[in-house]
Formats: structure tokens, C-alpha cells, sequence
């Protein structure tokens, strides 16, 4: 008891003292061996809790939990082949087969090995239809291999043999879900429900693919289905306020991201939920508190720093926008849409030199993407630049001819789109 105490409260310096001390009183108990393998396992001292597995199994030779636990702590260490030989061990004694192939699982998947990962979840599916790490893992190595598409016919098989299991819908919903099949998503995620009204992760799930769909409204049911047979929860209500949002219903997105920050204050979605809805409502100051706030729960995200230079920028703070887009970038340079709104920040201020030049980075970033060198057309012809404006445009046209309408939209003189028509035209004609 005062070991779990120490990891609960996360002192695990302490947890790992006291479990020394009490192996030095009983040396030979199982469930104190297992304890202080696992404060060491959380410090990722793998060795210190090697050692104390290897001296449970001297003592314990055949028990499945020592041989399971010893298991996953090899594969930690990377020492796959080994850990996989462990858990064969530990099948037949294991009281939960399943659970031992989904370790399996984890141990090919650890070391990339997918294919033989999935033949272990699916050993896992076999025996527990609603094993749903197991379903997540399976789809995860599939889409990794390529072959998710393939893998329907797998779960159409469970609902052949039992067609009024809510699972074997479900998991087929999930699969549907991932290859973007938003529409045979919903129908799978109905027949689960069909089958059980309560079952509160086909809910969620169906929320999610109405959101794909941008049906947000049934997106709002369906979460809030969710939320009464699962009770509160951060992500459900965050979720619940992303459809509200979505309405432009901002002031309930608001009320609905503050309960998720409520209950789980580094939940950095919600926070960035309420900076785009304040932004949206054009209170940009106080949009800028939160944003910033989810920028630091998660420095990883671009989309985050894509929001809050927005935000800065409208409040005129060029230099606080410009260090926010390109910390986007950095993590994401294959938006393209972001370097096209970082250029144009510049573009707008007058500075077409600095929007050139950041365009111009893009285009070494992403090659291939014809919006760029007719953004690069736009800002030189603006400069009165013609021949280096036909250069990027001659480019722009073989990657992407239809996309030259955008040059239109740049430019409202009739005049300018006159004299843009007729090289285009005359371009369409030499390459026909």
C-alpha cells in the first residue's frame, strides 16, 4: 500500500525505496517483485527491473504474470525476439489469451514488423471481438502496410457469423471511418447502435464521421448521446463545442470548450476551441491569451501557431505573427496554405519584396505545387516585373492550368485580366 501510495502521488524515487525495503522483509512476494519492477519500469530503468524479473522467474518459473510483464519490459529495451519468446511461454497458463497475443501484437508493431503484428491482433479479435486496442493497433499496422481496404472482408466476416453482434459492426464502422468512407462509416456505427442503444463509443464515433461529413448538428446528437451513457468527459465536451463552433454557434462552442477545460485544464484543444471562437466572434486580444495557452500544452501543433499568427496579425502585431507562422512551418512545410497567408501578411504591408521571398522558400519546400508560382506571378506583375512574372506563370500552367483563374481574383482592373487572358490564351493554344 505505501508503494502504490508513492506512484499515485508520482513519487516514484520514494516508491522505488520503500519497495527495496520491502523485498528486503519478503524477499519472495510476487506481488512486491512485480511492484518495484514497475516503479523502476516508470523511470525507465530498464535494467533494475530486468533484475528483479529475472530473479522473480528463479523463484516463480512458469507464472504467467512474471513472464508477461517480462515480456513487455524486453520489448521496451528492444530486445524483441526474446520478449516474443517469453509470451508464447506465458499462452498457454495465461488466464486471458487474448491479452498475451495483443502484447504479441505490440512486440512486431514496437519493432515495425506489421505484418506478423496483425496476424496477432487478429488471434487477439478471434477470441475478443471487443478487445478495442486490439482493433485500433490492427488498423494502424494495416493502413502502414496498405492494405486497409483489404481488411473489410476480416470484419464482414464476424457480422456473417453473427450479424446482431453490435461489435462486429462497430469494428467494420472504424475501418470505414480511417479510409475516409465517412457514409459507410455512419451506416456500420447505426447498425451497432441499432443493436445497442447504449453503447457509447459507436456514439462517438458517429460523431465524429457526421463531423467529417459536416453534418454538425447530428455531430451534436450523437456526442451528446455519448455524454449520457459515458458520463462527463474533456474530449466529449470539447467535441460537443467543435460542432457548436462549426454552427457558428460561438458562444455555446465557448461554454461547451470551457466545461472540457474544467475538467481537464491541459486539455490544449479546448483551449485552442475557444481561441477560434473568440477570433470568429473578432475578440482577438483575448483570442491570443488562449491560443497561446494551447501553443504551450502542445508546441507540436502547426495548426495552433497557424491560428495564432492570425490572431496577432489582426491585432497588428507583424513581428508576434511572423514568429508564429514560422514555427508552424517548420513543423508543417507542406502547407501550403500557410506559406500563401505568411506571404500575403507581407503583401498587404507593402513589403511585396519580403512576400516574394517567402514564396519563393515555398516553392523550394514544395515543388510541385502550382499555387505557389502563381502566387509568385501575382506579386511580380503587381511590381510591374513582366518577364520574371511569365516565368513562374509559364511553370504555374504546366503543373496546374485550370488553377490560372486565381490570377483573376488577384487582380479586379478588367484591363490587367485582359492582358493576363490573352498570354494564357495563347499558352492554352501552343500546348494543344
Amino acid at each position: 500500500e505505501i508503494i502504490q501510495l508513492y506512484i499515485d502521488a508520482g513519487k516514484t524515487k520514494k516508491a522505488i525505496k520503500a519497495g527495496e525495503l520491502a523485498l528486503e522483509q519478503y524477499p519472495y512476494s510476487l506481488d512486491l517483485m512485480l511492484l518495484a519492477a514497475q516503479t523502476h519500469t516508470n523511470m525507465q530503468e530498464w535494467d533494475q527491473a530486468l533484475a528483479i524479473m529475472d530473479k522473480a522467474q528463479l523463484v516463480y518459473p512458469n507464472d504467467p504474470e512474471i513472464l508477461l510483464f517480462t515480456g513487455s519490459l524486453l520489448s521496451l529495451m528492444g530486445r524483441t525476439e526474446e520478449a516474443i519468446e517469453l509470451l508464447h511461454r506465458a499462452l498457454p497458463m495465461a488466464e486471458d489469451p487474448s491479452d498475451v497475443h495483443f502484447q504479441i501484437g505490440m512486440c512486431h508493431q514496437n519493432a515495425s514488423d506489421y505484418r506478423d503484428a496483425v496476424e496477432a491482433y487478429k488471434q487477439v479479435l478471434e477470441l475478443n471481438l471487443e478487445h478495442e486496442n486490439a482493433l485500433y493497433e490492427m488498423a494502424f499496422c494495416l493502413d502502414m502496410l496498405g492494405e486497409l481496404e483489404s481488411s473489410i472482408s476480416f470484419y464482414e466476416r464476424f457480422i456473417d457469423a453473427d450479424p446482431f453482434s453490435s461489435y462486429a459492426w462497430y469494428n467494420l464502422g472504424t475501418v470505414y471511418n480511417k479510409l475516409e468512407k465517412f457514409e459507410e462509416a455512419i451506416a456500420a456505427y447505426e447498425y451497432a447502435l441499432a443493436i445497442d442503444d447504449d453503447f457509447s463509443s459507436a456514439w462517438f464515433n458517429l460523431g465524429n464521421s457526421y463531423m467529417n461529413q459536416k453534418e454538425f448538428s447530428k455531430a451534436l446528437d450523437a456526442y451528446t448521446k455519448t455524454h449520457d451513457y459515458e458520463g462527463e468527459s474533456a474530449e466529449v465536451f470539447c467535441c460537443m463545442g467543435a460542432a457548436y463552433e462549426k454552427m457558428n454557434q460561438f458562444d455555446l462552442g465557448i461554454k461547451y470548450y470551457r466545461k472540457s477545460i474544467k475538467l481537464d485544464e491541459l486539455y490544449a484543444d479546448a483551449f485552442y476551441g475557444v481561441g477560434s471562437c473568440l477570433l470568429q466572434q473578432e475578440k482577438c486580444y483575448e483570442s491570443i491569451h488562449f491560443l497561446n495557452k494551447a501553443v504551450k500544452l502542445d508546441p507540436d501543433n502547426p495548426a495552433y501557431y497557424l491560428m495564432l499568427a492570425e490572431a496577432e496579425y489582426q491585432t497588428g502585431n507583424v513581428i508576434s505573427a511572423t514568429e508564429a507562422y514560422e514555427n508552424a512551418l517548420d513543423l508543417a512545410p507542406e502547407e501550403i496554405n500557410a506559406w500563401l497567408d505568411y506571404s500575403f501578411m507581407y503583401f498587404e504591408q507593402g513589403d511585396v519584396a519580403k512576400a516574394l521571398q517567402i514564396v519563393v522558400e515555398a516553392i523550394d519546400a514544395c515543388p510541385e505545387e502550382a499555387a505557389l508560382y502563381y502566387r509568385a506571378t501575382a506579386y511580380l506583375i503587381s511590381q510591374g516585373q513582366y518577364q520574371e512574372a511569365f516565368t513562374f506563370l509559364e511553370n504555374a500552367l504546366l503543373l496546374n492550368f485550370d488553377m490560372h483563374t486565381e490570377l483573376y481574383e488577384f487582380f479586379p482592373s478588367l484591363e490587367t485580366q485582359k492582358a493576363l487572358f490573352k498570354i494564357i490564351d495563347q499558352y492554352r493554344r501552343d500546348h494543344q
